[in-house]
């Protein structure tokens, strides 16, 4: 998950921009700090050694390849590795610590990846910020929100771009070296099986007799090749050139699940229209459904959880668009879902990844979405609701002020309804 930062803009004097420090103030550290990167590359950064939401297919989409930073890069790097199972083959990272100071990252890459002919970042909250910077760092153009990007014949990126919330693709092609953004969910993350791990390194250290020694730049790269095949190589990050104007971390805090990025969210509570369904609780006890979906989120945030919701409720303006699941608006990955009064449509369900645990609350035992969950309650999602918010201690709209004990009280009478039959209509989500 993202943390929350509270930065300040850095004293630094705006100018002009200045040309890139000369190679002897880069003051290179580290075990490779001379690496030399060409072709394709992901650049991936972390927090808290958690890997962003689209990482992995950012990797996948860059061959294999990746460049962790951020605060735990080391164990994210670890996580992205073949070592461990994941798509990247080839895997360098640099702690930069917490927070992060996008414009001074983006300055020390760009002597990093000058001779790369593609960075691909994953369109991740820090995805979306560092690239764009590390485009103008570069003078290279920006494809931003790409489901696919690669290199061609001729010396040429090509690209599909999604427009208009996705309902739109662009191909477009440019010369290379160019940075692009990678939606996550938009690919996935191995055309096949897994790739097994990487061979002891004794088994490839053997020498060929009939080559002759490299030369010292040469040896310095079939190091740091070796070494990536091996596990995740550190790298030192040269020291950022020029005088841009950055923020200053001045702390760092847990996100806020209740605003955080939903694309990042670990649990989320998602609603469909059958939350306010006509024989519903809640719309028989006359709570307006805008109001049940602001309970929805008072719940979620009283679970720790992130709120969301179908694209009907989005479009009914229950909810805002930012809170939209699905595959026209926010993909998730979340490690639990509870879906309230949601019929589980295709567009829907093609958004949720691969939740490790899903539960849905719908009187039709038969919904799509209640097929797919690990649990499902087939009871009316707005009683669950209201019961739920009442041991909480959350208000419940409508009800008297007695009914919503505060935290700690004892549970309080449950809602009285019955099991209902299916409904004769179903929402589409």
């Amino acid at each position: 998950m993202t943390e929350a930062v509270i930065s300040a803009t850095a004293p630094q004097a705006r100018g002009a921009a200045e040309p890139a420090a000369a190679p002897g103030d880069r003051r290179p550290a580290g075990p490779a700090s001379g690496l030399t990167v060409t072709g394709a590359v992901a650049v991936v950064a972390a927090r808290g050694g958690q890997v962003p939401p689209g990482g992995a297919e950012a990797v996948a989409e860059a061959g294999g390849r990746v460049l962790v930073v951020g605060s735990g890069a080391a164990d994210a790097a670890a996580a992205l590795h073949h070592t461990a199972g994941g798509p990247a083959a080839e895997a360098w990272w640099a702690d930069t610590g917490p927070g992060l100071r996008a414009g001074a990252l983006a300055s020390s890459l760009a002597s990093l990846l000058a001779t790369a002919d593609l960075v691909v970042l994953p369109a991740s909250a820090d995805g979306r910020d560092l690239a764009p910077r590390l485009a103008a760092a570069l003078d290279v153009p920006l494809l931003a929100g790409a489901v696919r990007v690669g290199l061609a014949g001729g010396g040429e990126v090509v690209a599909e771009l999604a427009r208009v919330d996705g309902r739109l693709l662009v191909a477009t092609a440019c010369p290379a070296p160019a940075v692009a953004t990678l939606l996550p969910e938009a690919r996935s993350v191995y055309g096949g099986s897994p790739p097994p791990p990487a061979a002891p390194a004794s088994r490839r250290s053997e020498p060929a007799l009939a080559e002759p020694p490299p030369s010292a730049a040469a040896a310095r790269l079939l190091q740091q090749a070796s070494a990536a095949a091996d596990g995740p190589v550190e790298v030192a990050l040269p020291a950022p050139g020029g005088a841009a104007v950055d923020v200053e971390v001045i702390d760092v805090l847990e996100p806020d699940p209740a605003t955080m990025d939903l694309g990042e969210a670990r649990r989320v509570l998602g609603g469909g229209a059958g939350l306010v369904a006509r024989d519903g609780v809640l719309a028989g006890a006359g709570v307006d459904p805008t109001a049940a979906f602001a309970l929805l989120a008072d719940v979620a945030a009283a679970l720790g959880a992130s709120a969301g919701a179908t694209r009907v409720v989005t479009d009914a303006g229950w909810m805002g668009y930012d809170r939209q699941i699905g595959t026209t608006g926010i993909t998730l990955d979340p490690e639990l879902y509870i879906a309230f009064g949601v019929s589980g449509a295709t567009q829907h369900t093609g958004g949720l990844g691969a939740p490790r645990h899903v539960v849905s609350v719908n009187t039709d035992p038969s919904s799509p979405m209640t097929a797919m969950a690990d649990l499902g309650l087939v009871v009316d999602a707005g009683a669950l609701l209201a019961e739920l918010a009442r041991r909480l201690g959350v208000p419940v709209p409508g009800a008297a002020p007695d009914a919503a004990p505060g935290p700690g009280a004892g549970p309080t009478a449950p809602v009285t309804t019955g099991v209902p039959g299916p409904r004769a209509e179903v929402d589409h989500d």
